[in-house]
């Protein structure tokens, strides 16, 4: 690519984080365990046994952090809350000393032209509640409704874009299908029954929210929806990638985005479940209207019809026995051609401009924002204590290029969050992947910009992507 790319005036210049993967200070304040702290301490559920409960020491220093935030021209920032933070067993009142921190450190950003945008759920559901059954049960999104409206009430006069769930896909079959997720179930019906419960979640949650919120607000909703493409054009791997299209993107938006769930998707699971936990009103509840939809995207997936006798195989989220995919025993996953992150993830930005042009067609007239992206790296300072990581550099440039083409193509693109500010627990794996902008010593706690965020720094303000980098 030669020639520079300018991006529309106003476009938001992001990056994310989640909660538990920053926060720590897990005993702090009121807070109680979350699904994650559980299965976090459970032996042989993560890398190393790592835990979230120093992480990042967010919470201690978030005003160091939004500082550095500041440094690198970020006009918006993405942080999720924690549930039991500020409603320690997911039910009745709010925790105020919770709320405080949230307060801060939205004042805290406010004060540096920074926008937060908050994500309610990022998949750390107060043990109690999982408890009493968890998303496979309905008394779950009444909780969540509940929990909404004390953070709207508490933030809604500061805050104006709020997000009500985080990639529900992975709450509900990497934690309840294939158990490499909090809490580690491995139960298909249930999966399919948190996923339902999940959107229903999202819908009672978008009123509570409309509720409180000043009319000024936008609400929505982050969707890791998958690229799915097939091996071939046989009808048997274009029925493969039609049934995990639906299984990975099928199941929430077309309850949320058109009122009701593909008809067959229901027909490809009705042997494991029989949808019964979708009851009179539910679809009406979830069919909410948005402001906005945030698209999460790191790599495409890839699948065909198994060979005879043959099963579905792993797809990219971690080692399990279990599948993610209720009723497709019978479709296999491959390996995407291409270079690959540290996460064995292929790097394929046209997967993004499809899924970005995906969604201006399947939902005309409603903004975009690309709530993650970003690529893990073995990265490690140098001798002179710099870390540079042009490949990270070279994976953004990429990606940046696919939401201009898409721009150009039509699509409303509105910011672009990236995954993530800091190197933080990636979940199962722990502390071995690192995904941050900013490097952490995970023994010091010192933050250290790469030059990706000095790249991406410049970028933001600019408006403009460069030419193309050549790696070292």
């Amino acid at each position: 690519m030669s020639e520079s790319l300018a991006f529309p005036a106003g476009f938001l210049w992001g990056a994310a984080t989640s909660a538990y993967q920053i926060e720590g200070a897990v005993r702090e304040d009121g807070r109680t365990p979350s699904i994650w702290d559980t299965f976090s301490h459970t032996p042989g559920r993560t890398a190393g046994g790592d835990t979230g409960d120093v992480a990042v020491e967010h919470y201690h220093r978030y005003r160091d952090d939004v500082a550095l935030m500041a440094e690198l021209g970020l006009t918006a920032y993405r942080f999720s809350v924690s549930w039991s933070r500020v409603q320690p067993t997911g039910r009745g009142p709010a925790v105020q000393r919770g709320l405080d921190f949230y307060r801060r450190l939205v004042d805290e950003l406010l004060a540096k032209g920074i926008a937060p945008a908050v994500t309610l759920y990022h998949w750390d559901l107060p043990q109690e509640l999982e408890d009493a059954g968890g998303w496979p049960a309905r008394e779950t999104a009444y909780r969540f409704a509940e929990y909404a409206g004390f953070v709207a009430e508490a933030l809604g006069d500061r805050v104006e874009s709020w997000i009500t769930l985080n990639e529900p896909w992975c709450s509900a079959f990497l934690g309840y299908g294939s158990g490499v997720h909090a809490p580690g179930r491995t139960d298909p019906a249930a999966a399919l029954q948190a996923a339902h419960h999940l959107n229903l979640a999202h819908g009672l949650g978008t009123q509570a929210l409309r509720a409180v919120l000043p009319a000024r607000s936008a609400i929505a909703v982050s969707l890791n929806s998958a690229v799915v493409r097939a091996v071939s054009d046989s009808p048997q791997d274009l029925d493969a990638r039609r049934r995990i299209d639906n299984l990975a993107n099928g199941v929430f938006h077309g309850p949320m985005l058109h009122g009701a769930y593909p008809a067959d998707l229901l027909a490809d699971t009705a042997r494991v479940t029989d949808w019964s936990c979708v009851r009179d009103g539910d679809l009406a509840d979830i069919h909410q209207p948005l402001d906005a939809l945030g698209l999460n995207y790191y790599t495409p997936a890839l699948v065909s019809a198994a060979p005879e006798g043959g099963s579905s195989s792993a797809d990219g989220h971690g080692a399990s026995d279990h599948s993610p995919w209720p009723a497709a025993e019978d479709v296999a996953f491959h390996q995407t051609p291409g270079e690959r992150t540290a996460m064995g993830w292929t790097i394929d930005p046209t997967g993004l401009h499809e899924l970005i042009m995906r969604y201006t067609r399947e939902a005309p007239g409603l903004p975009l924002y690309i709530t993650e992206n970003g690529a893990a790296c073995d990265d490690k300072p140098d001798p002179d204590g710099r870390v540079h990581d042009p490949e990270r550099i070279a994976y953004l440039h990429g990606h940046l290029a696919a939401v201009r083409r898409a721009l150009t193509d039509g699509a409303d693109v509105r910011g672009y969050y990236l995954w993530s500010l800091l190197d933080n627990f990636e979940w199962a794996y722990g502390y071995s992947k690192r995904f941050g902008a900013v490097y952490v010593d995970y023994e010091t706690q010192a933050r250290i910009p790469k030059s990706s965020a000095h790249w991406y720094a410049t970028v933001a303000e600019a408006g403009v992507l460069p030419p193309e980098p050549e790696l070292d």
